[in-house]
């Protein structure tokens, strides 16, 4: 200290620390030349000792002129030694330094303009302390008074300069301080890394690509800053990264590609769009680097397919579609089970384009990798069963391409079918909304053959009678209408004289016994004729009730369908087809007589001709109606369907036992009887009523006997069956 003083004359120490800024600089200038004299006399001890008096007795001092002084004055000390201040730098930087965190904005002010001094004269010796300097930057652009932030982006720019022509300068040791600093949230802090990013990208011999993956999140976290000009800063930056990672021949994808992946899911539009296109580019250069990363890319693209933005849908469905191509090997990190977690997760999305691709990816990967695919078919497989709920035709759509494909084996056949029913049992909405799409669609891919007789085998044993009873009516609705069915019709035809029809005919036998005119429709269909006609007569003993004749008008009206047209023109032969007409004077007589479908199958019995086109005469009754065959029946012969007279004696026609079929059909419709009688006395038993509620239940049990004629456009008055 004593060297110091007696180096530094009183007056100056004094002005040094005067309020005044003419007097402090006119006192820095005498330590200058005071300095520049003592480095050429080589005196440096004289030297440190003024630099640690400036340090000790002014820049820490409580008072902040002495401050401000002693600022200038290692700023001057620094000047004065030139060429030999690099050796003093241990003593004046950290002083300065310290003082950018002064709580005098003034001070702050004077810290920044002497570092500014000092590093214009030692340049390149000054990178040992880059790493403080570049902490105190990153705060002071942050500053509350303007003027020290502009006197930051001065010494801001000097420092840059001195880095970019230094080759002492250590990328990695700068590139942690940029990453615990780039989820800084303050626009000047951001403007102030990005603008470091930007100039050490331009050295040459500055390496950032390889360093990207630590500061790539932050760069995008910067697309949706509330400045414009922030988010322009980094888009330039980050468009100038993804050029030089398309030149470049060695690029870490993995690490950034988990970054993309996060933002791409980001609520900002702009930062969506950013990431989905560097995704895109790194799927056309990744190559093999990007395999194990396929599910998670995966998972972003899917969801951008449905973005509200255009341009975001567009590069989603190109990034989509050169993924799908991309041939992997599951030996090689390709991990099947993630990318279909992915997609099964997908198809919750509330967006039907992601969930249609979702399917499209499951689709895919079952002809690519089924073998690995069918190893996890128990976690995707409620879900695909759930997605035949979809709202969207086309998604169900899908849904049943894929389930054909994992059908395409005997025993998922069979487990599918089985937990369709399953799902059909439980879900009425599903049934009644999409089950004859699922049944037509399944019966294109899978062969309607195929699946009517497994679904036919399942409902035969089925212990809900009420569900087996409704399923057989939509499969018998769909068999009659369908055009996809329109083969299994024209075999059933031929259930006489065609072993393959009437093998079909027999398989759906059992299962249509759950529903009487399911039956009779098929027998009709097969053209038995006179076992339709025998099964109607046994529907004397049943319950004609509101359901009951709810299904015979919908027979009546799918008699006149296209699907009927041959049985219509049967008429024509009345002599060939007796028991055809039979059976529908015996549906006749079970309608009411009021009812629209009564008139409709009446009008069409009139409207046969009193001349019979094969050479066979009617004749009127004495009534005029209904008409006689002159060729009558005697005995207990019958004309059979193909015309010729036989004795039903219970012999198997064609292979068909009809005796069997009949007994079959009764000893389920007796199953259902008790088990509907069983229902009702549970509802009884397991209801505490009150008398009026009892009364009630009587009346709509009584109801229930009784058909609801005003359903069937039935008068009041014409409850009783039709004669």
């Amino acid at each position: 200290m004593a060297d110091a003083l007696s180096a530094i004359p009183a007056a100056v120490l004094r002005n040094l620390a005067d309020k005044l800024y003419e007097k402090r600089k006119n006192a820095a200038l005498e330590i200058e030349n005071i300095v520049k004299q003592l480095a050429s006399n080589g005196d440096h001890d004289k030297i440190a000792a003024v630099i640690t008096l400036m340090t000790n007795e002014f820049t820490y001092s409580p008072h902040a002129n002495h401050r401000k002084g002693g600022l200038i004055g290692l700023a001057a000390a620094t000047v004065g030694l030139t060429s030999e201040a690099p050796q003093h730098l241990e003593q004046i930087v950290p002083p300065v330094l310290s003082s950018f965190s002064d709580q005098d904005s003034r001070v702050r002010y004077y810290a920044c303009e002497a570092l500014y001094n000092i590093a214009k004269v030692v340049r390149g010796d000054f990178i040992v302390f880059f790493n403080q300097i570049f902490d105190a930057l990153c705060k002071l652009s942050a500053d509350s008074d303007p003027n020290v932030q502009s006197a930051a982006h001065l010494l801001d720019r000097l420092v840059k300069d001195i880095v970019t022509e230094s080759d002492q300068f250590s990328i990695e040791e700068f590139i942690p301080l940029l990453r615990e600093r780039m989820n800084v949230l303050n626009p000047f802090v951001r403007q102030f890394l990005v603008g470091w990013i930007t100039v050490l990208d331009s050295v040459p011999d500055i390496d950032m690509l390889g360093f990207l993956p630590d500061f790539l999140d932050g760069l995008f976290n910067m697309l949706s800053d509330s400045s414009h000009e922030i988010r322009q800063q980094a888009d330039s930056a980050l468009s100038e990264f993804l050029q030089e990672i398309k030149n470049s021949p060695s690029v870490d994808y993995g690490r950034m590609a988990e970054i993309l992946v996060q933002r791409a899911g980001s609520p900002d539009e702009f930062t969506r769009l950013t990431s989905i296109t560097w995704i895109n580019e790194f799927v056309k250069l990744g190559g093999d680097q990007l395999v194990p990363y396929y599910a998670d890319i995966l998972g972003a693209i899917l969801p951008c397919i449905s973005d509200k933005e255009e341009k975001i849908r567009v590069v989603a469905r190109e990034t989509n579609e050169a993924l799908r191509g991309i041939k992997a090997d599951p030996a090689e990190a390709f991990d099947v089970e993630s990318i279909l977690s992915i997609a099964r997760r997908q198809l919750s999305s509330e967006w039907e384009a992601t969930r249609i691709e979702a399917l499209h990816w499951i689709a895919t990967l079952l002809n690519k990798y089924r073998t690995e695919c069918l190893q996890f078919l128990n976690d995707i497989f409620d879900t695909l069963l759930k997605a035949l709920s979809d709202p969207s035709d086309e998604v169900v759509l899908l849904v049943l391409d894929v389930h054909a494909c994992i059908a395409k084996d005997p025993q998922h056949f069979r487990q599918l079918v089985v937990f369709l029913m399953h799902n059909f049992r439980i879900d009425n909405s599903l049934l009644e909304k999409r089950g004859a799409l699922i049944i037509r669609r399944l019966c294109v891919l899978l062969n309607a053959e195929r699946v009517y007789r497994e679904l036919s085998t399942i409902l035969e044993g089925e212990s809900d009678l009420n569900f087996a009873s409704i399923m057989v009516q939509a499969l018998n609705l769909i068999l009659l209408t369908s055009s996809e069915l329109s083969e299994m019709r024209v075999l059933l035809k031929q259930s006489l004289v065609n072993p393959a029809g009437k093998d079909l005919y027999v398989s759906l036998y059992a299962s249509w016994c759950h529903s009487p005119m399911a039956i009779i429709s098929l027998c009709f269909l097969a053209q038995t004729y006179q076992h339709a006609s025998t099964v109607i007569e046994s529907l004397a003993e049943e319950d004609i009730n509101v359901k009951f004749l709810v299904q015979l008008d919908k027979l009546i009206r799918l008699l006149e369908t296209p699907v009927f047209a041959y049985l219509r023109l049967q008429l024509l032969e009345p002599g060939r087809y007796t028991w055809l007409f039979k059976a529908l004077y015996g549906l006749l007589m079970l309608l009411p007589q009021q009812s629209a479908a009564f008139k409709v199958l009446k009008t069409r019995l009139k409207a046969v001709p009193s001349y019979s086109f094969n050479g066979d005469h009617l004749k009127k009754s004495s009534n005029g109606n209904p008409y006689q065959f002159l060729h009558h029946i005697s005995g207990g012969s019958h004309i059979t369907e193909d015309g010729n007279v036989a004795v039903d004696n219970g012999d198997p026609h064609n292979g068909i036992n009809f005796v069997a079929r009949l007994h079959q059909f009764h000893q389920m419709q007796q199953q259902h009887r008790e088990f509907f009688r069983n229902q009702a006395q549970t509802r009884k038993t397991s209801t505490s009523v009150s008398k009026e509620e009892v009364q009630r239940l009587e009346e709509g049990e009584e109801e229930t006997r009784r058909p609801h004629l005003s359903e069937l456009n039935v008068p009041p008055r014409s409850s009783k069956r039709a004669s």
